[in-house]
């Protein structure tokens, strides 16, 4: 008969690739995991993990069954889910990664309202643009930009169809022109953002399925996506951003949207944590506010 732990097991060291840092996040010895691995093997039939002294990786087998085991402790979850009376109330302590403009100005506002309503909550916000490990890092959640490519995390998506735009204050095209064609990007003082030495100077714009990489001159650069935010709306150049960050600023009038024909890079926005275990009342509360914040957001797009 199948255990519920060993299954749960089974899917841990599949995404994370070792027995070992299964066992440490779910506070056993890696003999035990071990254990529980061949026990599920020998109730099988079949063998899950091809394992040596420097690898584990799965069967062909293994990879085949991985999916139904993911599927069963999901459906197990939205059952008990559906049983479980919710608390009443949500505290503790909740610690947040967050990137640094989109943290200062889109969700510190949402982190506010929701701290308000659960004072017995405390919230610790980290602000920064560098990736958050949520397995290595002080941290309960992040909120990341990107695809989820990886597995071995929980990923709870908040605005899917997120995309950079190309935005300019109204000060600056007064006084520098308004590019009404992509070429004419390279001509202007451009606004570049740097993640761990490197330049972000070539800017994804596509028009009726044709992609085109506009190499822009930069004016000014900062390894801070907040900084160059703050210099857009200051008149000092032209920026690429993602809508969520700048939504508030084009519909205030402070940015302007340049070549609104033209789609940028997709940039969905998700909540992680790493494992279904910090799916508590608290995160699951905080990502329906966050979600309804970028649902609003979503819905300014011009």
């Amino acid at each position: 008969m199948l255990r519920l732990e060993d299954l749960t097991l089974f899917v841990r060291a599949a995404a994370l690739n070792s027995f070992s840092d299964t066992a440490r996040e779910a506070g056993l010895q890696p003999a035990q995991v071990s254990t529980a691995i061949k026990r599920l093997e020998q109730t099988l039939n079949i063998r899950l993990f091809a394992r040596s002294t420097r690898s584990l990786r799965l069967t062909p087998e293994g990879e085949t069954w991985l999916p139904y085991a993911i599927s069963a402790l999901q459906t197990l979850e939205s059952g008990l889910e559906q049983i479980q009376p919710a608390s009443d109330e949500v505290r503790g302590v909740l610690q947040i990664a967050v990137p640094s403009d989109l943290g200062r100005n889109m969700l510190l506002s949402v982190f506010q309202a929701f701290r308000r309503e659960h004072p017995a909550l405390h919230l610790k916000i980290l602000f920064s643009d560098q990736i958050t490990d949520v397995f290595k890092d002080p941290v309960d959640v992040a909120f990341r930009y990107g695809n989820n490519d990886d597995a071995s995390y929980v990923s709870l998506p908040l605005a899917p169809h997120n995309q950079r735009v190309v935005v300019a204050s109204p000060a600056y095209i007064a006084r520098c022109g308004e590019p009404k064609t992509i070429s004419e990007l390279s001509h202007h003082d451009a606004l570049t953002y740097a993640l761990r030495g490197r330049v972000y100077d070539k800017w994804t714009l596509s028009l009726d399925g044709d992609t085109h990489h506009v190499a822009v001159k930069s004016a000014m650069m900062s390894d801070d996506a907040e900084v160059i935010r703050r210099l857009a709306v200051a008149g000092e150049g032209i920026a690429y951003k993602s809508w969520l960050d700048v939504s508030e600023d084009v519909s205030e009038g402070r940015l302007k949207i340049i070549l609104p024909q033209y789609q940028g890079d997709s940039v969905p926005l998700n909540m992680i944590c790493p494992h279904r275990k910090q799916l508590s009342t608290t995160v699951r509360l905080l990502h329906q506010a966050v979600k309804q914040r970028c649902d609003i957001l979503q819905s300014l797009k011009i």
